[in-house]
């Protein structure tokens, strides 16, 4: 039996490598007799986050690595999502961004090591799937800031760290291996239903352990599928609101995907002395997902007149046509092809020399950079060119809604028969100007994304060895970021038109089964090769599509932000009292760049467009951390902080119109001007939070409960305001008047989030050590708010906010078995998904609990030291994704079935 029993600390930061040293120290100072003590797997993982929680003069959760490349989740987005009070939604089956206390993903930062990153999205929300779970060591999500968390938001700072090599005494090498398999199997004939993911990971010491390198590499090669019912969306029959909703049309695919993820991480550590240390690391990430898409459009409602003659209805249930027919239908069949290729790299300096016992100075030096591709191509085919129907072309097509499932239909024609299903745009979808109605044969959409920021920071530290306080720090950091997005579109026209065209037999394929909504089998064939061998010409959309224009922009921020911070330690009624608080003042210049189009006979006219804005905000914050008894804490926090404005909406393009017949008017209600886009003077949200929590830590475990509290001082709505157009030309007669009516987001009224959070680590030790081997993991979480655009309006739904959110974990590591089965819970809230053009659109999403297993065992206890094996099912009851429309739980938009992923692998470390 030992003699020494290390505090919860320490066994903490052995866990995670992080001192051996000085455990070894206090053992040799006890007993030399003593055994040692190491806490692996899940209960070394989460004491080590506990000690983080504990040791916090902040509100944070942590993630730390059960050992090095050993987080057990396929991306570091997963791992956050069981953390309390946070959520992550779903993209394509696997989580992607990330809510924090019901705030959306644009109230979140995300950094690494401590500097803020890049993203490839559209905005300034990270996508964390990008960042591969194995070449992180731990992260800490800051849910109160403090003065020199110099990258703070309104809803949370996410730091992601990688390891430091010097923390750790000895060499490490960890090499893991997995296989994967998806229980949908391939559902389209050139899909993948297999993959892997492996990583490798090195750690060493040189030169006297003054010098220490960290290296690792991830790939992932993931398959994906799904089964994705998707509808137009539902108008009233006749669009008489007298009658009942309908369903306005269709768009079910099946989907296959391949991710492919490359992920590098370096880390060199040097410290020659005791009063100089030097880190450099980097981060690079390479992420390709391709998506295989076939399906049938099937227009409804919206499409009587030209698709169709009409909707009969046979059944009716709450105001909704339940069943019916399409009269004299003809659908659309697609073969599409989406790809996006992304690359992140992440490179930074930090070095830290101290002058004396007093003083210190710490500078950093930072570069990050993201480009992100797309690529889309829509392929069309059917009995016919255009609108209308020939002999045995069209169909009395019979539905039946299914509830959350969408429809299912009952066909009669056979849309796998290549004689009957030809290639060339069935419904007339052009633009009648550069390209025929009826000319419009598919499309291709190729936006592109880049992302680039540089950073430096110089900080200073004075100890204080009398009083309350316990240092002085303060500093100042400059950041340059621009991020651009350049959108583009082309209609695709075979070169044949107006003939249609049998696919020829060499780019054929097997038929895909779309039996999951009743339509059986389609006509499916290698549409990237069509296209590549030269079937199709491209017209350009810009040409007549003002969205294009004004979707291609450049936001440019300079930041300078300056602080300074006094930590405290000191006593209140002889309990230690801990804490900080301080000021920031950030300085932001900003600027955009766009195009201002109107229209001439159908064609766009550009005008370069720009606009920006400078802004001062100061930000005070205090945390304040009182030892009420041993290892009970009641933790106070106050801050006010910013969220910058979307960099969509900061978007300097805009679409104006002028009419000549009103050039005489002075009545600015009666202006020949008018028009709507971004606005490059958007301030950030802003607001001021307050934050109570009382924690209490077992040797084992812990009990948390907080509650919260913000008040948003504005939010961001679209409103009509008075826009100066003096800067524009439009030809004769010229305007008596340069102002009219534009519609651009502002800044307005604010309102309130609050919310509660509790959670709780309990282990079956505390009930008899016949248990010991037996841990829960609990947290919930219950938001609210009240957001306003006008005193008299109604509220809206936050972007984000799922009133209730809820994780468990139970496990069993003992005896060299690691058990545990996860779920996590969100209740329904307002998210994004990919709309037209691949534009993120806002949906409401179903609520959803996600289950994960998985089972392992460790052959160190049969004497095989470093070799572990895991089974792991994710998604275990195939839990599907659902959003509705209208706030209408009937209206679904999507139903997504991703299937069951199963992985085996192995983790060896040498």
């Amino acid at each position: 039996m030992s003699l020494f029993k290390p505090s919860l600390v320490m066994l903490a930061l052995a866990s995670t490598g992080m001192a051996q040293g000085v455990v070894a120290e206090e053992q040799q100072a006890a007993d030399e007799k003593i055994e040692v003590i190491e806490v692996r797997g899940i209960r070394g993982s989460m004491l080590a986050s506990q000690a983080v929680k504990q040791g916090s003069t902040e509100i944070v959760e942590s993630i730390n690595a059960e050992e090095i490349g050993k987080l057990p989740d396929v991306s570091i987005a997963e791992s956050l999502a069981r953390l309390p009070g946070l959520a992550a939604q779903r993209l394509d089956g696997r989580a992607n961004v990330v809510s924090i206390r019901g705030l959306a993903p644009d109230f979140t930062i995300a950094t690494l090591n401590g500097r803020e990153q890049v993203t490839v999205g559209d905005n300034r929300g990270v996508e964390f799937d990008q960042y591969p779970s194995e070449l992180i060591n731990s992260v800490v999500v800051y849910k109160t800031p403090n003065a020199a968390l110099l990258s703070q938001a309104i809803g949370g700072t996410v730091d992601m760290r990688t390891v430091k090599p010097l923390s750790y005494n000895e060499r490490q090498l960890v090499v893991n291996g997995r296989g994967e398999y998806n229980d949908l199997g391939k559902l389209n004939p050139d899909g993948k239903d297999k993959g892997y993911r492996a990583s490798f990971s090195y750690i060493d010491q040189f030169n006297d352990d003054t010098l220490g390198v960290a290296f690792g590499y991830a790939k992932l090669y993931s398959p994906n599928q799904e089964e994705r019912w998707q509808a137009w969306g539902y108008p009233n029959l006749g669009y008489d609101d007298a009658n009942p909703l309908v369903l306005g049309g269709a768009k079910p695919f099946v989907r296959s995907s391949l991710l492919e993820r490359d992920g590098v991480m370096l880390v060199i550590e040097y410290q020659p002395s005791s009063n100089f240390s030097s880190t450099l690391d980097a981060y690079y990430t390479k992420f390709t997902d391709e998506q295989l898409l076939r399906g049938i459009e099937i227009p409804g409602q919206w499409g009587a007149g030209w698709a169709n003659d009409g909707v009969i209805g046979t059944q009716n249930e709450d105001g909704l046509v339940t069943a019916g027919s399409f009269v004299n239908s003809k659908v659309l069949v697609r073969n599409d092809l989406n790809r996006r290729d992304a690359d992140t790299i992440s490179v930074g300096w930090n070095g830290i020399y101290t002058i004396n016992d007093d003083w210190s100075l710490e500078g950093d030096i930072s570069y990050s950079k993201a480009d992100r591709t797309d690529f889309g191509l829509e392929t069309y085919a059917g009995t016919s060119r255009g609108n209308g129907c020939t002999e045995g072309g069209c169909e009395n097509l019979k539905f039946q809604m299914q509830g959350d499932r969408g429809a299912t239909f009952f066909p009669t024609i056979n849309y796998a028969d290549p004689a009957l299903i030809k290639l060339g745009g069935p419904f007339n979808w052009g633009n009648n100007v550069t390209v025929p109605g009826n000319a419009q044969d598919g499309f291709i959409n190729t936006p592109s994304i880049e992302d680039e920021l540089s950073a430096v920071r110089l900080t200073a530290e004075r100890l204080l060895s009398e009083g309350p306080l316990a240092s002085i720090q303060f500093g100042v950091n400059y950041s340059e970021r621009e991020k651009s997005k350049k959108d583009e579109g082309f209609f695709l026209t075979l070169k044949d038109y107006p003939d249609t065209l049998a696919v020829p037999s060499q780019y054929l394929m097997s038929p895909t089964s779309l039996d999951f909504i009743g339509m059986g089998q389609m006509l499916t064939y290698n549409a990237e090769a069509l296209l590549n061998d030269g079937y199709y010409n491209l017209t350009s959309e810009g040409e007549t599509v003002s969205s294009r224009a004004t979707g291609t922009w450049s936001v440019k921020e300079e930041v300078t932000t300056g602080y300074v911070m006094a930590e405290v330690d000191t006593e209140l009624a002889d309990r230690s009292l801990v804490g900080n608080f301080g000021l920031q003042v950030v300085h932001t210049k900003q600027s955009s760049t766009g195009k201002a189009v109107t229209q001439k006979d159908g064609l766009v006219v550009l005008q370069d467009n720009s606009g920006g804005d400078t802004y001062t905000e100061w930000l005070p914050s205090a945390n304040l951390s009182w030892e009420v008894m041993d290892s009970h804490q009641l933790r106070f926090a106050v801050a006010r902080s910013l969220a910058r404005a979307r960099m969509d909406k900061m978007n300097a393009g805009l679409t104006f119109n002028y009419d000549p017949s009103l050039a005489g008017s002075t009545d600015i209600d009666n202006s020949p001007w008018s028009g709507g886009g971004g606005n490059p003077s958007l301030k950030p949200w802003l607001a001021w939070q307050y934050d109570l929590g009382y924690e209490i830590y077992l040797d084992e475990g812990y009990l948390a409960l907080g509650v919260f509290y913000k008040d948003l001082e504005n939010y961001i709505f679209d409103e009509s305001v008075v826009y100066d157009f003096s800067g524009f030309t439009v030809p004769d007669p010229q305007p008596a008047l340069t102002d009219g009516q534009f519609t651009q987001p502002e800044n307005g009224r604010g309102g309130y989030i609050r919310g509660v959070e509790a959670s709780a680590h309990l282990t079956g030790g505390m009930l008899t050590d016949v248990l010991s081997g037996f841990g829960l993991i609990l947290s919930g979480s219950y938001n609210e708010s009240e957001v306003q655009e006008t005193a008299d309006s109604d509220p809206i739904d936050l972007p984000g906010l799922s009133q209730k959110v809820a994780n468990a974990t139970f496990y069993y590591e003992d005896y060299g078995f690691q058990a545990r089965i996860s779920a996590r819970y969100r209740s329904d809230f307002l998210g994004e998904v990919t709309g037209l053009s691949l534009a993120r659109i806002p949906v409401y999403v179903k609520g959803e609990t996600l289950v994960d297993a998985q089972i392992g065992y460790d052959f160190t206890e049969m004497g095989v030291d470093g070799l572990s094996v895991l089974l792991q099912v994710n998604n275990l009851t195939d839990e599907p994704f659902v959003t509705y429309q209208n706030g209408d739980t009937r209206q679904i938009r999507d139903y997504q079935q991703y299937g069951r992923n199963y992985m085996l692998g192995f983790s060896y470390k040498f």
